[in-house]
């Protein structure tokens, strides 16, 4: 039996969206925390690099998926606008 993605479309598309903005959002906060974590081990710090660098990932994973959230969103407004007949 083959699922029928036309009937799932929409559910497909929604979860490959939240799965993209979660794993961009994970993404930075790890590679920021494990960055942090080797410069204090370089450098022999007491753990402030690495405190330093996870906020400024969690900082910068928020901006990054902010920016692919605000993507869809004008993507999706400006498909929904348009008349069907071309542009205008």
């Amino acid at each position: 039996m083959v699922p029928d993605y036309r009937k799932h479309r929409p559910w497909a598309e929604s979860l490959s969206i939240v799965l993209q903005i979660g794993l961009t959002m994970a993404g930075c906060i790890l590679c920021c925390f494990f960055a942090g974590r080797y410069l204090d081990r370089w450098l022999g710090g007491n753990g402030v690099l690495t405190v330093v660098l996870t906020l400024f990932g969690i900082i910068g994973g928020g901006v990054v998926s902010y920016r692919q959230i605000m993507e869809i969103l004008t993507d999706n407004s400006s498909e929904n606008s348009g008349n069907g007949y071309g542009s205008g």
